[in-house]
């Protein structure tokens, strides 16, 4: 049973004819009659498609991860209380909501490689100016030009990947999710014996991964001069898009995976931002409750390139939303019982429940048969997910700092993965959203 269908966008095509296989065939993929120059240029241009997802995709999270590690020493520094940590640790996903739901409008203006090269750039500038930032308020200034950054290309990943590579969605999505998972798992391991390395300072602890950044904007580069070719083609089929994309708003699967999406959002925030810290408090060393979040983060690199594949593969996807949220489960119930002694198996199962997000995305492909449902689905999806999970990590730290324990904290990060399990079920039904709108 393949993959994925091999048709793109219907919208694109005349209801009445076949279209010819030349505007089927996605950007850079080769055709019947191409020249070998055109077809070794076509392959060119998926190789550098490839290579810059899995280098966009290094730089999605160690914005944050790296911060997780070192909350208390910024924090300290920066004089902030447990709820300014919070509100800290919240700004990630309003950033991604309040600017994840722009990424289309972009995306039709200049095209998606052209924006997420932008997104890059945005990431590298905000994470070489956050270590210069005097206070608070500068620190999340620079912080939200990179998560600024950050929010069209989580928006846009999919979209290119429906673009370039229809046949192979659950792979490639696979892909970047463990390239994704990589670097956010580098991050959370890295930072503290690195800054440690050059001299103590959390400020060069945070600057370096600025240096990465800076790598993923180059493959972008060429690939940005495809923007008049790919503006002409949008501009053309404008009309016939905007009247076959579904209505988001008014498709049921539509809102359950946006609940879905911003439940596993919650849970992977509030880890990235306070598991350290619930380590640390529990007697463990700050070098290796750092190693703890990277286990927990690095699950993510085999398990993202295998949940897409078997998810594809399912006409449902309940099974595994449920499979993943039960390892959520026992994870929190561990994390509440005995916090240091069973640290690493904890970390183990949260890092399993944690490739719910992978599932998310693979699900936003899935759930719609056209190019431009994707578009519509992936930016209504994240942009509603992130919006739920901006109040999580805010009150883990208010419960935190007025119980003095992470034993409320705990309990509600449990509670959340029940409704996670119940919405993902439903939208991981054998639907697109045309059906329902």
């Amino acid at each position: 049973m393949p993959d994925e269908p091999k048709t793109l966008d219907p919208a694109a095509r005349p209801a009445t004819t076949t279209a010819p296989a030349a505007t089927t065939a996605p950007p850079g993929a080769a055709v019947a009659g191409d020249s070998p120059a055109r077809a070794r240029a076509q392959r060119w241009t998926l190789g550098l498609v490839t290579v810059g997802l899995v280098l966009a995709a290094l730089n999605l999270r160690p914005a944050i991860t790296s911060l997780g590690a070192l909350l208390e020493e910024v924090s300290a520094d920066l004089h902030m209380s447990g709820t300014v940590a919070g509100v800290l640790t919240s700004v990630p996903p309003l950033c991604f909501a309040i600017f994840g739901i722009t990424a289309p409008r972009l995306a039709r203006r200049f095209g998606p490689a052209a924006v997420v090269c932008a997104g890059m750039a945005a990431i590298f500038t905000g994470l070489i100016l956050r270590p210069f930032a005097g206070g608070t308020v500068g620190f999340l200034a620079a912080s939200a030009l990179a998560l600024m950054g950050i929010a069209v290309s989580n928006v846009l990943m999919p979209v290119i990947v429906k673009r370039y590579f229809p046949d192979r969605i659950g792979s490639m999505t696979g892909l970047y999710s463990m390239a994704l998972a990589l670097g956010t798992s580098m991050a959370a391991a890295a930072t503290v014996p690195m800054t440690a390395a050059l001299g103590g300072d959390w400020r060069i602890g945070l600057g370096v991964w600025a240096a990465i950044a800076a790598l993923a904007v180059l493959p972008w580069i060429p690939l940005v001069r495809d923007r008049d070719r790919v503006t002409r083609e949008t501009r053309a089929t404008a009309a016939a898009t905007e009247t076959a994309a579904p209505r988001i708003t008014r498709s049921r699967t539509a809102w359950a995976l946006g609940c879905y999406f911003g439940l596993q959002a919650t849970g992977a925030y509030i880890t990235m931002g306070w598991m350290p810290q619930i380590f640390r408090d529990a007697g463990v060393p700050a070098s290796t409750a750092g190693v703890l979040l990277a286990v927990t983060m690095v699950m993510g690199v085999p398990l993202a390139f295998v949940i897409p594949r078997l998810a594809t593969r399912m006409k449902n996807q309940g099974p595994i939303v449920v499979a993943l949220g039960l390892c959520g489960l026992a994870g929190y119930t561990g994390l509440f019982l005995a916090p240091a002694a069973g640290a690493w198996a904890w970390a183990l199962l949260l890092g399993v429940s944690n490739c719910s997000f992978p599932l998310a995305l693979t699900m936003i492909g899935m759930r719609s048969r056209t190019g431009a449902g994707v578009v519509r689905l992936s930016a209504f999806a994240q942009s509603v997910g992130y919006l739920i999970s901006i109040p999580g990590p805010l009150l883990v730290g208010v419960l935190y700092q007025h119980s003095g324990g992470w034993g409320l904290p705990i309990v509600l990060m449990g509670a959340l993965m029940v409704p996670q399990m119940i919405v993902g079920t439903l939208a991981g039904r054998d639907r697109t959203v045309e059906d329902e709108s």
